[in-house]
């Protein structure tokens, strides 16, 4: 993972951050699953089956999404959604839903995670976003982002997409879709964005652009409308439904979408929120600045490690911080 050192000299605040794209430099909210369990200040859960007034969570699926561990969980520094073949609660197939809902919700920015992705008929992991308020009415008149939808009987193919016009049955939607040359995304890591500003949404995969949209509508205002409102993320993994099929005796359960991050940047550091006094928790007391070397020197003061302030040595090499925030907050 690539860091880069950020610091506010008159203040001497300096942020290592994980790099992103040269338009969208500043780091807003993330989580690397770096700690042992989920982090429910991040993250909160759908569950059910979404009956009654939404059965089969519109699409006929299958699962039923509980926030057991059974289902999502900190493995090695990743998160676990796991699609389990079990009789549960009436549903013959579990899963989990996770979601930022009023913990992180964005209107803009590049939206990043590195994931592993399962495989076989009837498997449907996704990475999306739902806007947080419906301001302009329901389901699709204020939108849906789809940064990744895939096929587990397509595994080598992703789909990114949008969702907008007037409320069901009268939306509409546009997108593309990603063909790896070699391999599936079941074999390996890879990286999902999307680039979203006012007037264009942009696809990528392992940072290759493959799909860009500027123009959509919406039946209650105008053009940005409806994403111009803010968003959140949802992490899943469907099972069955209409927009695949169902599984068949090909698929194998169990299986699992890893995530190894979730990073959220944006174009300006109004974004980012201020350096606050030096007392209360660590949290309230870490920022980003200005990108302006490698290295962070010695101050001789306290830095910010999975959580805890801990003293900083002479030297600390950023590089070397895998999966690690690392955040010198002041000097005496």
């Amino acid at each position: 993972m690539r860091i880069n050192v950020s610091c506010i000299i008159f203040l001497i605040a300096c942020t290592a951050l994980p790099l992103s794209s040269a338009d969208f430099p500043y780091l807003v909210w993330s989580d690397e699953f770096s700690n042992p369990a989920i982090d429910t200040s991040k993250w909160g859960y759908d569950t059910g089956t979404g009956a009654p007034a939404l059965a089969g969570w519109g699409n006929n699926e299958l699962e039923y999404y509980t926030n057991r561990p059974e289902n999502a969980r900190i493995e090695s520094g990743n998160l676990v959604i796991e699609a389990l073949k079990e009789a549960y609660r009436g549903s013959a197939y579990t899963s989990a839903r996770m979601k930022t809902k009023n913990k992180g919700d964005w209107t803009y920015g590049r939206i990043e995670m590195r994931a592993k992705l399962p495989r076989g008929q009837g498997l449907w992991p996704a990475i999306w976003m739902l806007p947080t308020d419906n301001f302009y009415g329901g389901w699709a008149a204020s939108g849906e982002i789809d940064i990744m939808e895939e096929r587990g009987q397509t595994p080598s193919q992703i789909l990114g997409t949008i969702h907008y016009g007037g409320a069901w049955p009268n939306n509409t939607s546009s997108g593309g879709s990603y063909t790896l040359t070699t391999g599936t995304f079941a074999d390996t890591f890879h990286v999902f964005a999307i680039e979203w500003v006012r007037d264009t949404i942009r696809w990528y995969v392992d940072n290759t652009l493959f799909s860009t949209k500027t123009s959509w509508n919406s039946s209650q205002a105008a053009f940005p409308a409806p994403f111009d409102k803010r968003f959140h993320l949802i992490l899943n993994v469907a099972v069955g439904g209409n927009f695949l099929g169902n599984p068949d005796q090909t698929t194998v359960f169990p299986q699992r979408m890893m995530v190894d991050y979730v990073r959220v940047y944006a174009k300006t550091a109004a974004a980012v929120a201020p350096l606050r006094p030096r007392t209360g928790s660590a949290h309230d007391r870490t920022r980003a600045g200005l990108i302006i070397g490698k290295h962070a020197p010695d101050f001789g003061r306290e830095c910010l490690l999975n959580g805890s302030v801990v003293p900083i040595g002479p030297s600390a090499n950023c590089d070397a911080m895998e999966r690690i925030r690392f955040v010198i907050i002041r000097g005496d």
